[in-house]
C-alpha cells in the first residue's frame, strides 16, 4: 500500500473505530482524508475494500516481519517464536484493530465477517505449522487442537489485562502462556486423547471459504482413497453403497448420513484416517446445500 492509500486507509481506519463501520460513510472518509471521492474510489472500490486492504495489510506487514526474524535463525528458537507471536498483537494494539474486530463481528457485514474469520484461520495455521517446529514433529497430530488452546488461552488473558488496564508485558504473557500450551500437548501425546480429529482445520477452512462442494469432486476423492489404499470387505461395501446413493437422481440423507460414522471409524488408525475424514466430511457439506 503506498504512503497516500495509506493514509486514506488510516483515516478510514480512525473513523471505524470512533464511529463504527455502519455510522462512518464514504463521505466521512473522504472529509477526514481531505481528497477527492475520485480518489477514494481510485483507491478502492467501496468502504468494504477499504477495510479488507486495513486487514490484508496488517497481515501482510506481519508475516514480512516474522520472516525477517526468523531467517537464518534455527527454527526451534523458542525466543524468536515468541517475538514472531509478540508482532502480531503489537501491531494490533499500535492501531486497535481489535475495536475493528469486534465492530466487524457485531455488524451485518457478512463478507468482512468472513473475512475477519479467513485472518483467524491464516494465524492458526501458522502457529500450528511453527509449533510442530518448535516443539517437534513427535506433537504433529495435536499441534492444532493445542494451538485452538492456546490462542484462546492468549486472548482472553490479554482480554482480562486490557479491560482490568493492568500493565502487562507482552512477551512474558505469551512466555508463560506457550509454557502452558508445552504442558497441555505434553498431556496430549501421552494419553493420546484429542478432542478435534485430523480434519478439523479443513473443516474450519471449508466453513470460512464456504466453499461449494461437488459431486464430482467427491468421487474424485473417493476414486484417490481406492488408489492409495485396498480396501477391505467392509469398507468396500460401506464404500460402494455410498457412491451408489450420491448417484441417485434423488439422495436419501436418511440413508446416506448413518453410512458415514462407520465408513470414517473403519479407518481408524490407519495411514488414511485423516483422508477418510475429509472423504465423509466433503460429505457431510455437499449434503447441508441439498
Amino acid at each position: 500500500m503506498n504512503n497516500r492509500k495509506k493514509k486514506v486507509a488510516d483515516a478510514a481506519l480512525k473513523l471505524f473505530q470512533e464511529k463504527g463501520i455502519q455510522q462512518t460513510s464514504i463521505q466521512d472518509i473522504i472529509d477526514s482524508a481531505n481528497i477527492s471521492k475520485g480518489t477514494f474510489y481510485n483507491y478502492f472500490s467501496s468502504k468494504n475494500d477499504c477495510i479488507a486492504e486495513i486487514l490484508e495489510d496488517l497481515r501482510y506487514e506481519a508475516s514480512q516481519r516474522r520472516v525477517a526474524l526468523q531467517l537464518g535463525k534455527d527454527e526451534k528458537d523458542r525466543d524468536i517464536f515468541i517475538e514472531q507471536i509478540s508482532l502480531y498483537f503489537k501491531l494490533q494494539e499500535e492501531s486497535n484493530l481489535h475495536r475493528l474486530f469486534e465492530a466487524i463481528l457485531h455488524s451485518n457485514e457478512t463478507e468482512l465477517k468472513k473475512l475477519v474469520l479467513q485472518h483467524r484461520v491464516y494465524d492458526i495455521e501458522w502457529l500450528t505449522s511453527r509449533v510442530i517446529e518448535v516443539f517437534g514433529e513427535e506433537i504433529r497430530d495435536f499441534a492444532f487442537e493445542g494451538v485452538v488452546l492456546y490462542t484462546g488461552m492468549l486472548q482472553h488473558l490479554l482480554f482480562v489485562k486490557r479491560i482490568t488496564n493492568n500493565t502487562y508485558d507482552l512477551q512474558q504473557v505469551i512466555d508463560v502462556s506457550l509454557s502452558y500450551l508445552e504442558m497441555i500437548l505434553q498431556t496430549m501425546l501421552t494419553s493420546g486423547v484429542s478432542l478435534l480429529n485430523h480434519s478439523a482445520i479443513d473443516q474450519l477452512r471449508t466453513h470460512v471459504n464456504k466453499r461449494v462442494i461437488k459431486l464430482e469432486e467427491i468421487f474424485e476423492y473417493g476414486e484417490q482413497l481406492q488408489q492409495q489404499h485396498h480396501f477391505d470387505e467392509e469398507q468396500q461395501d460401506l464404500y460402494e453403497v455410498i457412491i451408489n446413493e450420491l448417484k441417485r437422481k434423488r439422495i436419501r440423507k436418511a440413508v446416506l448420513l448413518p453410512l458415514l460414522k462407520p465408513f470414517q471409524l473403519s479407518f481408524d488408525k490407519s495411514k488414511l484416517e485423516a483422508q477418510s475424514h475429509i472423504f465423509t466430511n466433503m460429505i457431510w457439506y455437499y449434503l447441508q446445500t441439498k
